[in-house]
Order: C-alpha cells, then sequence, then structure tokens
C-alpha cells in the first residue's frame, strides 16, 4: 500500500491533479474564500450564485454527511456537470485544476461510487488508491474499446472529497475575475 506522500509524488511527477466543476458565476465567491463545503457555505450564510447539484442532490448530500466534503473528480468532464449544464443549473461551467497536495488535507478521503449513493462507503486515501481502476485514470488506455469504456464510465463518478475547504493555493487555473 502506498503512502500518502508516495501518491502525491506520483501524481506531480506526472503531472496529474484533481479537477472541481463550477458555473463561472461562482468565481468571485471561490476567489475571495476558496471552495467550501455546502455545509461552510450554510454555516456561514453564503448562497451560490450556480450549484451544480439539483436540490435531490444536495439533500442526499446532506442526509449521507457529504455536504460537509468538497467534492473533486479525477477527470476534467464528469457526467454531473453535463447533467447541470442540460438543466440550465450551470451555463458557462469550468472546470478547476486541483494539486494533488490537497491529498495532505486531514480527513480526505475517495469514493469508488457516487459519494451520495446507497452504501457508499468512504476510503481513507491509502486504501482508496488501492481499490480504484488507477490504470484506466493514469494510463494511456484505448477508449474506444467497450471494456475499457464501461471501466471509465465508472472512474467518471469516483470523487476525492475534502473536509470543509479546499483554499485557493491548491487551484492553478483560477481566473483572476
Amino acid at each position: 500500500m502506498a503512502t500518502i506522500d508516495e501518491i502525491v509524488k506520483f501524481l506531480n511527477e506526472n503531472h496529474k491533479v484533481f479537477y472541481h466543476f463550477t458555473d463561472r458565476r461562482n468565481l468571485t465567491g471561490i476567489r475571495q474564500h476558496g471552495i467550501l463545503s455546502m455545509h461552510a457555505l450554510r454555516g456561514a450564510g453564503f448562497a451560490v450564485p450556480a450549484p451544480g447539484g439539483n436540490q435531490w442532490s444536495l439533500d442526499a448530500d446532506t442526509y449521507s454527511g457529504m455536504d460537509r466534503y468538497v467534492h473533486l473528480c479525477f477527470f476534467d468532464s464528469h457526467p454531473m456537470e453535463w447533467k447541470a449544464k442540460e438543466d440550465g443549473r450551470i451555463q458557462d461551467s469550468l472546470f478547476l485544476r486541483i494539486s494533488p497536495e490537497v491529498l495532505r488535507t486531514p480527513g480526505a478521503v475517495v469514493t469508488d461510487v457516487v459519494s451520495n449513493s446507497s452504501g457508499c462507503t468512504p476510503h481513507t486515501i491509502e486504501n482508496g488508491f488501492e481499490v480504484l481502476d488507477l490504470e484506466v485514470i493514469y494510463t494511456k488506455t484505448d477508449w474506444k474499446d467497450e471494456s475499457i469504456k464501461e471501466r471509465l464510465k465508472i472512474a467518471k463518478k469516483y470523487e476525492l472529497l475534502i473536509p470543509n475547504h479546499v483554499a485557493t493555493n491548491f487551484i492553478s487555473n483560477l481566473p483572476n475575475g
């Protein structure tokens, strides 16, 4: 089992990052406060101009406790972003690039399914990187192959969950305004 230091080193050496999608209307708040969990946003009394999740998703996150995390993904595309655009919640999306150093955040966990789905069990970073399909995420695979496509579809639902907040110093492509 790899340590967090080894995982971060591998990701940095291979120029890999995590992603958080958001509508550009949310960038002012992100520039001021970083990316806050929904729980932290509610606690601070901040309104999100364009939340990515629909009401069902937000309620499920609250019920499962996943609202206490900032949700990051492993790819610069995500099924939920597509759905949020289709539903009109997001109009002009941006995938923020998040440094692998964020893995060092105490309490960070990963999931191998959508985090608010029934039966989801978050894994520690070390254990999680043992169960994720890292080959389909981090190596060149034939995404036209049907079996690879199926693995990729599953991997796109993986989440990295950071408690409460992702500071702006972890975001490499935050526009200035």
